[in-house]
């Protein structure tokens, strides 16, 4: 199936083209800046830029069987000014609209049209049980999801099967919700939002592009789809699990006063209760990875093994090491398939957080001893520029790059992979040093060999969806002065 994704490059598009590539389908991203779209989603996604034209629109919606639509621009992005609510609409139905214009135009159709809403269609609806067929409710969120399920539904009259996702919150990491909530519960300040007692609808992101990529290919959804976990949670129970998963507590409420007077009537998304029950993805018997949130919470921030300890054998090329970062995986794909993914430098984007906004600078050339790559992006706050050259490679077993110029002393990260029946062992081993001595040292600590676990652990979640379910180890490395990351081995990438 070819499919074609508005909002690719946004937190759900860039999880969902992945895990479609894994089963088979073509990915076709529309995207209004290129060059960014190309840098964030990888080699073998093909670029429809917005400022082409509807021309273009048109003539790729007639080449592809499925249109997904996720665009729309995030509700706690700022208080709902006039102007903010303008952007709030326009990237929500006025975008569907023109897709669904493009739709009527084409010559030869899509088969299904899967369109995102929100649970906040139902409004504030305190604990009353909400299925796909509750009336909606009132306020400026609800109308706002109205409108934009009635623009997607116009499609229904071409023929084309419609799909609306009542998505709720959505728990992945590097984005999201979750991410704007981290930083108060990492340090142990975080807690309910108001009273506590209003039910939070919620789904992790790796459900939710599940429920999408099915939604495509199975004819039996139509209409709306509550995409929400089956176990329900409140504020404050939902702020006890994320506690519980951090090893924080998280008993300090944000009064909703205070909600109102940071967020305006955008507060409302974090104040209003939804108790909103999956009927159709339970009666169609989806099968959820993570139905239960604790676990979804877990899966989240804590996510693949990876061990950071003082460096010790340092090999050729990296004397000057002082720490050394390793990850060890094995993927259910043949070697030659992960490692034609791996060694093209032009996916690097894709396995990158977006908060870092990575950018490739100029041409990828192609991979071989002494090739360079140059890319921009963000480490904390500050913008970098990192140049990189390929110190050695070795067509199906191993690479090595080696930073010439960028943020670290030192940066020598080998790559390497085995065979082990259809299988592949990947393990990365990275030998660095921070800059700036003893006050590298320090920054070490305090904040970069969080920042790289979670650089890794993102990794595993993509592969986990490029590649699927991942098998366990079960030779350990020697322990050593690490880093306590754990996950269990039956969810996502499987590492020791």
């Amino acid at each position: 199936m070819r499919v074609l994704i508005a909002g690719a490059t946004g937190f759900i598009g860039r999880a969902l083209v992945p895990l479609l590539q894994r089963e088979g389908h073509t990915v076709v991203a529309w995207a209004r800046d290129e060059s960014r779209g190309r840098s964030l989603l990888g080699a073998d996604v093909e670029i429809v830029p917005a400022d082409a034209g509807f021309d273009a629109l048109v003539a790729m919606i007639e080449r592809c069987d499925a249109v997904v639509n996720l665009a729309g621009e995030p509700l706690l992005g700022g208080r709902w000014t006039p102007a903010r609510r303008t952007i709030l609409e326009d990237s929500r139905i006025a975008v569907t609209r023109h897709l669904v214009r493009a739709l009527e135009m084409a010559r030869t159709r899509p088969g299904v049209f899967v369109s995102g809403s929100a649970v906040g269609y139902y409004g504030d609806r305190a604990d009353e049980m909400l299925t796909e067929t509750s009336a909606a409710g009132d306020g400026y969120l609800a109308e706002i999801c109205q409108r934009w399920e009635s623009a997607a539904q116009q499609a229904e009259a071409l023929g084309i099967r419609v799909v609306r996702l009542r998505t709720g919150v959505v728990l992945g990491r590097g984005g999201g919700a979750l991410a704007q909530m981290l930083p108060a519960f990492q340090i142990g300040v975080g807690g309910p939002f108001g009273s506590g007692r209003q039910y939070v609808p919620w789904i992790h992101l790796y459900d939710l592009v599940r429920i999408i990529a099915t939604t495509l290919v199975d004819d039996r959804y139509r209409g709306p789809v509550n995409a929400v976990a089956p176990e329900q949670a409140t504020s404050r129970s939902f702020a006890r699990a994320l506690g519980s998963a951090l090893r924080r507590p998280a008993a300090l409420p944000l009064p909703s006063l205070a909600l109102n007077a940071i967020f305006g009537q955008a507060a409302t998304v974090l104040l209003s209760s939804q108790r909103v029950v999956p009927d159709v993805l339970s009666q169609l018997q989806f099968a959820y990875e993570f139905p239960a949130l604790r676990a979804a919470l877990e899966d989240v921030v804590r996510g693949a093994a990876v061990t950071i300890s003082p460096a010790s054998a340092r090999p050729e090329g990296a004397e000057a090491a002082r720490y050394e970062l390793r990850t060890r995986t094995v993927v259910d794909a043949p070697i030659d398939e992960t490692f034609a993914f791996f060694s093209k430098a032009a996916n690097l984007g894709l396995i990158t957080p977006h908060a870092m906004q990575f950018r490739i600078v100029g041409d990828v050339p192609p991979m071989a001893n002494g090739a360079t790559i140059e890319y921009q992006l963000r480490v904390g706050p500050l913008p970098v520029r990192w140049r990189t050259r390929i110190a050695r490679w070795e067509p199906g077993g191993r690479f090595v790059d080696l930073q010439e110029a960028g943020p670290y002393r030192l940066w020598w990260h080998e790559h390497t992979f085995q065979r082990e029946g259809n299988r592949t062992v990947m393990e990365d081993r990275v030998y660095y040093a921070p800059p700036l001595g003893i006050l590298g040292r320090i920054a070490n600590r305090l904040f970069v060999s969080a920042m790289l676990t979670n650089i890794f652990r993102y990794r595993g979640d993509v592969i986990r969806l490029r590649f699927g379910r991942l098998m366990p180890i079960e030779r350990v490395w020697p322990s050593s002065r690490t880093h306590p990351c754990h996950s269990p081995s039956e969810r996502g990438v499987s590492t020791s």
